[in-house]
């Protein structure tokens, strides 16, 4: 009787999955489904791989630079799961782009001997998208979704019980004939990367046993950064090479590597192969990156607001016209970094360009007194 119940549940299962790829289940298209089925998964969750494409990615915490506090509570989290051989708790990292999120995910699950199978926000459109990746986890599996913030509401609901109960309720069928299937979930892991935390519901926010964020890099941890990964890809880099381009990469991991590859070709085709500090100060200003890692558009940001509209206040639109750019990129890319470094100010009456940004232009700062012009 029991091998007759439990069989019976997995064909419920089955005849869900099938439904929710947009196949009817009929004994004809069985083994086509089946098929179907195993693309769908294979191709949405990434299998834990030790040979990982991205060379640079640390796989342990000792080879992680930065973050110190962030480490810390991330170990202690690891270590007290492990010696109790329990699964961990949800986990919640958030922070700007580029900052080591996706890589943090994976030397948690290095770190505690754990599955990791990834997806993302936008790619789960469905209840049913999620049902295939919750069901296809083992015990203490991790699933790392990124971009967490940005699935749909109904998606999002199914994951309160799943978080909390480890369950999922889905409905069969339509209309008088539908009825209600438990699928019971084994004890998993939900890790959750966002850019943009104020985004996600209380709900689900309150569901995340420990929540980090990851801060911008300061230029010693950023020269570590550079030299690990010049190790890696053998690159011939001299320190002070490497400090030159920890101080314009805007406090970014990823964008330090990303300069580090374009000093490297720039030494390879014009000088001796050396990234040495002349050379990265050569190659960056090809890409118009000045000393304090403002690139061009940051440049006609500060340079709108003070010549064309007298240091601002100005209005959000208005420097979107003047320099031809959307309001989305100016403030998620650009605006962060100069208020961060000092350059502009957000008011309610519209952005403001500082003194500091009046003296990188060579002009002197407006006067906060002054009373503007009639005429």
């Amino acid at each position: 009787m029991e091998n007759v119940v439990k069989t019976r549940y997995l064909l419920i299962c089955r005849q869900y999955v099938y439904t929710i790829i947009g196949e009817n289940l009929t004994n004809t298209n069985l083994v086509k489904n089946q098929v179907m089925t195993e693309k769908f998964i294979s191709s949405t969750l990434n299998k834990k791989d030790k040979n990982q494409d991205n060379k640079l990615r640390p796989l342990k915490f000792m080879d992680f630079p930065g973050q110190i506090k962030v480490k810390e509570r991330l170990e202690l989290y690891v270590e007290a799961a492990r010696g109790r051989d329990e699964s961990l708790g949800h986990l919640l990292l958030s922070g700007p782009p580029g900052l080591g999120k996706t890589t943090l995910a994976y030397i948690v699950a290095n770190e505690k001997g754990a599955n990791i199978k990834t997806s993302s926000g936008p790619i789960i459109e469905k209840p049913g998208d999620l049902a295939g990746l919750l069901t296809s986890l083992g015990d203490g599996d991790i699933l790392f979704i990124d971009e967490i913030h940005r699935l749909n509401t109904t998606v999002e609901e199914y994951l309160y019980s799943a978080m909390e109960d480890f369950f999922i309720d889905i409905i069969l069928e339509q209309g008088p004939g539908s009825r209600s299937v438990r699928l019971n979930l084994p004890r998993f892991t939900l890790l959750g990367a966002t850019t943009r935390q104020g985004m996600l519901s209380a709900p689900l926010r309150s569901r995340f046993g420990l929540a980090c964020r990851l801060d911008y890099y300061d230029a010693p941890e950023l020269q570590q950064i550079i030299e690990r990964s010049a190790k890696i890809l053998n690159i011939d880099i001299e320190p002070d090479g490497a400090a030159e381009i920890a101080g314009r990469c805007r406090g970014t991991p990823r964008i330090a590597n990303n300069l580090l590859c374009w000093t490297r070709d720039y030494a390879q085709v014009k000088s001796n192969n050396i990234v040495s500090s002349e050379n990265a100060s050569l190659a960056l200003e090809m890409l118009n990156i000045d000393e304090n890692g403002l690139d061009e558009m940051d440049n006609r940001i500060l340079e709108t607001i003070i010549h064309n509209f007298g240091g601002g206040p100005v209005g959000l639109k208005n420097i979107c016209v003047s320099v031809s750019e959307d309001e989305g990129t100016i403030e998620e890319v650009y605006e962060p970094f100069l208020i961060q470094e000092g350059f502009m100010a957000r008011t309610p009456k519209g952005r403001v360009a500082t003194p500091k940004a009046w003296r990188k232009l060579g002009l002197n700062p407006k006067s906060k007194g002054a009373q503007p012009e009639l005429f």
